[in-house]
């Protein structure tokens, strides 16, 4: 790897590599070479098809999972480069990490986690490790996508006991309470960063978020009043986006500074100084954290539990309800299709294949699927 990385970071000849070994890369670096990979899975291109907020064809414009994906992947990638870390692995990570949600967003997720509370529950970050591991069906060698270790741990961002008992090596943090890789917390901070800062943009462009609302948020409120001081002849839409400009650049600063500071303080030797660690190296300073804290709370109350997303949400449920049930209980071609010996299978298997068929549906598929279904 390049020799200006910091000596916490991931190095490649340091890695603990590949479940199936395979050649080395000729043009590539081991971690480009997964990032290339994720790229090209099929999982990866249904996310532009996949609910953020609103059904994928509600608007041409709002975010999509696709377009959230590689959005984090810009702001990762800005802070690695900033604290000397790897970038294509925390790229990898990135737009990999919500490979395995489910059409409709987090209500689709919820249903489905409801349908399998039975067979052991679903999760999407859990289902994003399931997908390059076993779902993706490219290669002749192996399952999945044979991914780098610490790719695959940064994917999995959060497990429970049960669950990272049966992982193995890549579970055993999560038994033993040890972090991930900084490159792992970085991923994982900037997709919140990203969903908090977007979801305000789309609520806004849709109607569902006011600006004299917005300005009710701490952090909106003081860029707002900069913004509108320096630009009085702008448009709303313009006011809002140059606040919204403003309020990512600070956090993002105030996270590089505050992981700065504290790796300044523990001054790390190596990437086992940085797992070794009670809590995330990589951290918003208190009071930027509370602000954060803050927009999500009012996200949740003004644009997640808006009537108009609810009604959606309340559509979305239905759907995924009635698909799962379905297939559980009537025979389907396409079940059969996507898993050769279902009928075989004992009942919790089968209904951890419907949920594979369910996670990996588009919305519109999943639309498309219920109306041949209910008719």
């Amino acid at each position: 790897m390049s020799k200006k990385l910091a000596i916490y970071a991931v190095q490649q000849e340091l890695s603990k590599g590949r479940e199936i070994n395979e050649p080395n890369p000729k043009l590539r670096n081991e971690f480009q070479r997964d990032r290339d990979r994720i790229i090209h899975s099929s999982a990866f291109r249904r996310l532009v098809y996949k609910t953020q907020v609103f059904v994928n064809h509600e608007g041409d414009l709002y975010r999509t999972r696709l377009t959230h994906s590689l959005e984090v992947s810009q702001i990762a990638r800005t802070i690695a480069s900033s604290l000397q870390l790897n970038e294509p692995l925390i790229e990898a990570i990135t737009l990999a990490h919500d490979l395995g949600h489910t059409p409709f967003g987090h209500a689709g997720q919820d249903e489905l986690n409801k349908c399998m509370k039975d067979f052991g529950g679903f999760e999407h970050n859990l289902q994003s490790l399931r997908v390059v591991e076993h779902l993706e069906n490219r290669y002749v060698e192996f399952n999945g996508l044979n991914l780098m270790y610490e790719t695959r741990e940064g994917i999995l961002k959060h497990c429970s006991k049960k669950n990272a008992k049966r992982l193995g090596g890549l579970g055993e943090r999560f038994l033993k309470k040890y972090q991930p890789s900084l490159e792992a917390q970085i991923a994982d901070i900037a997709d919140a960063i990203t969903y908090n800062h977007h979801d305000i943009d789309d609520g806004f462009r849709a109607g569902l978020l006011t600006s004299k609302q917005l300005r009710e948020v701490r952090l909106f409120g003081r860029f707002n009043s900069d913004v509108k001081e320096k630009y009085p002849h702008a448009s709303e839409r313009q006011l809002v986006h140059e606040t919204l400009r403003r309020m990512v650049d600070f956090v993002i600063n105030d996270l590089i500074l505050n992981t700065s500071h504290i790796i300044s303080n523990i001054q790390p030797k190596n990437i086992n100084e940085i797992r070794n660690q009670k809590h995330y190296i990589a951290q918003l300073t208190d009071k930027t954290k509370q602000e954060h804290y803050e927009l999500k709370k009012f996200l949740r109350e003004h644009l997640y539990k808006h009537k108009t997303v609810q009604k959606m949400t309340d559509r979305a449920k239905i759907m995924v309800k009635f698909l799962f049930s379905n297939y559980m209980t009537n025979k389907d071609k396409k079940i059969n299709e996507f898993h050769h010996n279902f009928d075989q299978l004992d009942e919790s298997d089968k209904a951890r294949v419907i949920a594979d068929y369910i996670a990996g549906m588009t919305d519109r598929f999943a639309i498309s699927e219920y109306n041949r279904l209910v008719q």
